[in-house]
């Protein structure tokens, strides 16, 4: 077991899982959330959010999808939890990353998962404790199929997502 830092940052799932899995190097906040979130270089704890709506997942599966990342299921990605550990080592304010999209991000590397650990969290920098329970799996988790209506029994498994449209990024 590794020492886990005593701050942790609460990001929604399936990005939490994707800092952790070491696909994604910078988490994007905006400057306020920044100086009211007391943000600073270091070792912390990735907490995985208890919200997530369909939408916001379909948007990030298909995102992930993008750069050739394999999202697990819904059902799949821990929710309410710390789910692993990076280092911030730079906070920046531009960047040519196809991952910069915010006022600020958050420069991380060294991603490490772990197995959950149940805690409830918060806004910005917070000290996390032990404690409560994974979020509950919605019905709508269960039944997310991304491949097109076409693709039945795994006959064209090779063909690319098959969303409809582009998912509209929530909260835009």
């Amino acid at each position: 077991m590794i020492d886990l830092p005593p701050l942790a940052l609460s990001v929604r799932q399936p990005w939490a899982w994707a800092i952790v899995a070491g696909h994604k190097p910078i988490e994007n906040r905006s400057a306020g959330s920044i100086r009211a979130g007391r943000m600073t270089v270091g070792p912390i704890c990735v907490h995985a959010a208890k919200g997530l709506t369909r939408k916001e997942f379909e948007w990030g599966y298909w995102r992930l999808d993008k750069h050739g990342v394999q999202c697990p299921r819904p059902e799949d990605l821990p929710r309410s939890a710390i789910i692993g550990v990076v280092d911030v080592v730079e906070i920046i304010d531009k960047s040519d990353s196809e991952w910069f999209g915010g006022q600020i991000g958050l420069v991380l590397e060294n991603a490490v998962a772990i197995d959950p650990i149940p805690t409830p969290g918060t806004l910005g920098y917070f000290e996390w404790e032990k404690g409560g329970s994974l979020a509950p799996i919605a019905p709508w988790m269960t039944k997310f199929d991304p491949q097109r209506e076409e693709q039945q029994a795994g006959l064209f498994d090779d063909l690319p997502l098959g969303f409809k449209e582009t998912p509209r990024r929530p909260g835009r």
